[in-house]
């Protein structure tokens, strides 16, 4: 049995099997002597539990059958405990490093090993930070038959003093790419799961094409209008100036040739969980396109969106003229109206989600509290502070902390409230 002396604090651990009724077991043993917990923290992987707990120790507990009672207990419960002790300056110092800097590391893709997670975590550990916490956020999958579309994501929560965060997102970023994941860093604040607006580019986000593009091989003028376009969304352009050429290629498509665009346009995968997902846990959603009003209008009535605004088609007599009505929506035109659907829902830039592809939305993605370039260019993504390209639309739901099993209950939820409010 350990002497505690000089000791202030008592450290426990408890490791075994899980089952119903450990913790309480345990600390009514505790409640008996009037023992104060001054921390605690549980985990079960599978079935094997990790508890552990801070107590403050009194001379009344130093003099007491305690430790005697718990190890019995834990024999009892099948259950390993160990005691550790701790000096009251030891614990001052823990306390006082409650102030140090709380970061999150979301590790998304198709599957985890070993090689990512050790890269991953000697990057966070040479930039001063420790991991405290490791969380699973996907659901889990069988060994025997993987369901198609695969994913997995953990959630490593670090603390400490970060020496350069510059550095650690440039090695972060290296690693996405040799490793085929994505990575994301961000400062563990009261905003991260408290964000209410989620603004989407359209065009190659929240579906899966070009509309120019469309209208443009409709027109004959696809490979012309595809070339301005890349060069648009690579920065080598303005927009404002890309769009209006691109525009004037179009001239004589009849209207017909938009309902064309409209009936074969495909969402982006994972865009009707996201959506669906986040219209559950409240969230106002918008799409802020430098694309078309006659598509962006469809998406919002299917997706539920709250706000659109995007570039209105001129149309005369039955086809396009070519021309380009103001004011066109560019990247500032995205950032400002960004700012415009926060304030008139009462909310600050933190609280606000932006999620795009080109460099047009760069503006958008600076003002948001959380800039999420999504399959970007490869501009985008090293001027983005977070980006994912392994996953659908979907993954954007593990950088707000939101697990699978979490969007299942919301799903069933909200099935349950649609069936009982439909009539007999």
């Amino acid at each position: 049995m350990p002497t505690f002396s000089d000791s202030r604090v008592l450290h426990i651990d408890i490791t075994g099997p899980d089952r119903s009724g450990v913790t309480h077991a345990l600390t009514s043993i505790l409640a008996q002597s009037g023992v104060r917990i001054l921390d605690i923290g549980q985990a079960v992987i599978h079935d094997a539990l990790a508890l552990g707990m801070l107590v403050e120790l009194t001379d009344g507990i130093k003099a007491s059958p305690l430790l005697t009672e718990l190890l019995l207990k834990a024999h009892e419960l099948g259950v390993q405990i160990r005691f550790s002790s701790a000096s009251g300056a030891d614990y001052e110092a823990w306390v006082a490093g409650q102030s140090k800097g709380r970061y999150l590391v979301t590790v998304l893709g198709r599957e985890l090993t070993a090689a990512q997670l050790a890269d991953v975590s000697g990057v966070i550990a040479a930039a001063g930070l420790n991991i405290d916490r490791i969380d699973r956020l996907s659901r889990r999958t069988s060994l025997a038959a993987p369901p198609a579309g695969a994913r997995m994501c953990v959630e490593l929560a670090a603390s400490g003093e970060l020496t350069s965060e510059a550095s650690l997102r440039a090695e972060l970023l290296a690693l996405t790419s040799r490793h085929d994941i994505d990575i994301a860093f961000q400062e563990d604040t009261p905003y991260r799961r408290h964000r209410r607006l989620v603004a989407f580019d359209m065009d190659s986000t929240l579906i899966r094409t070009e509309v120019i593009d469309e209208l443009a091989a409709l027109a004959g003028v696809g490979d012309e209008v595809r070339a301005v376009t890349e060069a648009a969304m690579r920065g080598e352009l303005d927009f404002r100036e890309s769009f209006r050429r691109r525009v004037a290629l179009l001239k004589g498509l009849p209207a017909t040739a938009l309902q064309q665009v409209i009936d074969r346009v495909p969402l982006m995968d994972g865009a009707e969980r996201l959506v669906g997902t986040l219209r559950q846990l409240g969230y106002r959603t918008a799409i802020l396109s430098g694309g078309f009003t006659f598509v962006g209008r469809v998406l919002q009535q299917r997706l539920g969106i709250d706000y659109l605004y995007a570039n209105e088609l001129d149309m005369r007599d039955g086809v396009v003229t070519g021309e380009v009505r103001e004011p066109i929506v560019d990247g500032e035109r995205k950032a400002f109206y960004l700012q415009e659907i926060a304030r008139a829902e009462g909310l600050n830039m933190e609280q606000v989600i932006a999620v795009g592809d080109g460099a047009n939305d760069l503006p958008m993605l600076g003002l948001a509290g959380l800039g999420i370039a999504f399959r970007a260019k490869p501009i985008v993504r090293r001027s983005a502070r977070q980006s994912i390209s392994t996953l659908g639309l979907d993954g954007i739901l593990y950088l707000i902390g939101v697990r699978d099993r979490e969007t299942i209950d919301l799903v069933e939820a909200g099935a349950s409230a649609a069936t009982a409010g439909r009539p007999a």
